[in-house]
């Protein structure tokens, strides 16, 4: 049997996510942490059937690839209890001041600051992803930070698993190969490692990234 290749040319397809939502029958809280909380939504389904379905609501979050001039990139090391891991990481925490007025951006310099005392002048948007569609409506939007240089002022108080955090300058080509040897697995790291690897080989290189206040889409969700 040949193969036929597929006529795309009449194809109305525009390769990005789009906005969508099915009807919801009903909806209920089944449990509310500290941080996110727990619903089923009763979902209607295109054939007219309807299925629940469980997820996490999540605040978001946003990821710092702070990358100094000599081609290193900073890490901490963290303690994850769900997985019972000390894991590999970027800067990072949660976008749970939307409702003051923070931007996503001003969230990721202040996770930088809280996290590692340190500060940028040129910033980035490198990749934008949803951590586990599936279960959770968690986004992150990972930034590259360039011009970095210390905070003013005492370093910053930290409790529980970031008073045990460890801190690195790693080269980014080591960087890259453990993530490529599964060495270092978390979503934020191993998607902006890889990101500023692709955007080195693009036109304009890390200059041509977006701006720090392009769009997210997930963000009015």
């Amino acid at each position: 049997m040949s193969f036929t290749e597929p006529d795309f040319t009449a194809s109305d397809f525009t390769l990005a996510d789009r906005p969508e939502q099915w009807p919801v029958e009903q909806s209920e809280d089944l449990a509310v942490g500290g941080i996110t909380t727990y619903r089923r939504d009763r979902v209607r389904m295109p054939a007219g059937k309807s299925q629940n379905r469980e997820y996490i609501l999540h605040s978001g979050s946003v990821a710092v690839l702070a990358l100094d001039d000599h081609d290193n990139v900073l890490i901490i090391t963290q303690y994850r209890h769900p997985v019972r891991m000390r894991l590999v990481e970027l800067p990072a925490g949660l976008h749970d001041k939307r409702a003051e007025g923070e931007t996503p951006q001003e969230a990721a310099a202040r996770e930088l600051s809280e996290e590692t005392d340190l500060q940028a002048s040129d910033w980035r948007v490198l990749a934008d992803f949803y951590n586990s569609a599936g279960s959770s409506d968690e986004a992150c939007r990972v930034y590259l930070a360039r011009g970095i240089s210390p905070v003013d002022g005492d370093p910053h108080a930290r409790e529980d698993e970031e008073a045990d955090m460890e801190q690195h300058w790693i080269a980014f080509d080591d960087l890259l190969q453990a993530v490529l040897d599964g060495r270092v697995t978390t979503a934020a790291i191993v998607i902006g490692v890889l990101a500023l690897a692709a955007a080195r080989t693009r036109p304009g290189g890390l200059d041509a990234l977006r701006p720090v206040d392009a769009p997210w889409a997930a963000r009015p969700f």
